[in-house]
């Protein structure tokens, strides 16, 4: 008989946004654990926001598996929340979409690695330099905690995560990953896992991660997460027509995307810092001052390849990002 460590991950009830809960169920038997023998599990929603004291069952479903690469016969389990009806939780933005299986997203996360509420590079008392040499900056003057990121690097690819770089950030103290997965669910998950092993190995070193889109005031980059995007369509057919009708209507709904893209994000959307106006919409060839960038290969492939949405903040939940993507990107007048 084996013995398996089982990690519940799922998101509580807390407004603006949702944080991270995770409890460890204990399974014994032969087989691995997967969706299909993994139970639903219960937890206290009246701790997470999302019950009342006198009713305070939610249940927890798995909806995705991976193998714990940081835990002896670990398992990390991504679950959904369900009422004890088995409804839906109202909480619960996975369920509120349909999947979209033909659809990649390539998210840039973007977070600030912190101490005692400073970034790390950042003295007791004023600034550093200023921002100019850190952005994939080499040396200890222009970068800090490179093996803290690596160790994350390294945990989320043995763990499966299809993780495609990393890069030190404008602004000293702040670090990014690329990840890329396919179907908007799946890859809403693996951002949702790959944000887990980040608070994960931040706790082992005695380190904080913020994911506010502007952590520091002033003359600093934001922090976003650049929402790359295609559907088989864009990617096999293309063609200048539908990508500008996709374009139309991002512009039509911005002001719904933005709603769902994160809060404080007027902070860090002002124009400045590689970023357009918070309440305006503008698209441009390799322009990173644009609400939505067309990559110049998406160009000169005849129209064909993806779209960089860079207005979704570091704290959005990947969930309402790829269900407002999906939603304008498939409305009918698209279709040809």
């Amino acid at each position: 008989m084996k013995t398996f460590k089982c990690e519940y991950i799922w998101l509580d009830g807390y407004k603006p946004e949702a944080n991270l809960r995770s409890k460890t169920k204990i399974i014994s038997g032969e087989e691995e654990p997967s969706l299909k023998n993994l139970p639903l599990w219960s937890y206290d929603g009246s701790s997470t926001q999302q019950a009342a004291g006198s009713s305070s069952d939610c249940i927890l479903k798995p909806v995705k598996v991976w193998k714990d690469a940081g835990r002896d016969n670990g398992y990390l389990v991504m679950c959904e929340v369900f009422n004890a009806d088995l409804t839906p939780h109202k909480t619960n933005n996975r369920a509120k979409y349909e999947d979209a299986l033909d659809f990649w997203f390539g998210f840039e996360q973007e977070y600030v690695i912190t101490k005692n509420g400073l970034p790390l590079g950042f003295p007791t008392e004023g600034y550093p330099a200023p921002q100019g040499k850190y952005y994939c900056g080499i040396g200890t003057k222009n970068v800090v905690a490179r093996d803290f990121v690596e160790e994350h690097l390294d945990l989320c690819l043995a763990c499966g995560l299809n993780i495609t770089g990393i890069n030190a950030e404008v602004m000293v103290g702040q670090w990014e990953f690329q990840l890329l997965g396919k179907s908007a669910k799946a890859a809403s998950d693996d951002l949702w896992l790959a944000r887990y092993l980040l608070f994960r190995v931040a706790e082992k070193h005695g380190l904080e991660i913020e994911l506010h889109p502007k952590p520091v005031k002033g003359d600093w980059n934001g922090s976003g997460m650049h929402a790359n995007f295609s559907n088989e369509q864009m990617r096999s057919v293309g063609g200048e027509e539908y990508f500008k009708n996709i374009l139309k209507n991002l512009d039509i709904t911005h002001e719904d995307h933005i709603a769902n893209y994160g809060s404080m994000n007027h902070e860090r959307l002002t124009g400045l810092h590689e970023t357009q106006s918070i309440d305006q919409f503008s698209f441009g060839v390799s322009d990173r001052g644009a609400s939505i960038r067309i990559p110049i290969t998406t160009v000169e492939n005849d129209w064909k390849g993806y779209l960089e949405d860079r207005r979704p903040a570091s704290n959005a939940c990947p969930y309402l990002i790829t269900s407002k993507i999906v939603e304008t990107v498939t409305e009918k007048e698209l279709a040809y």
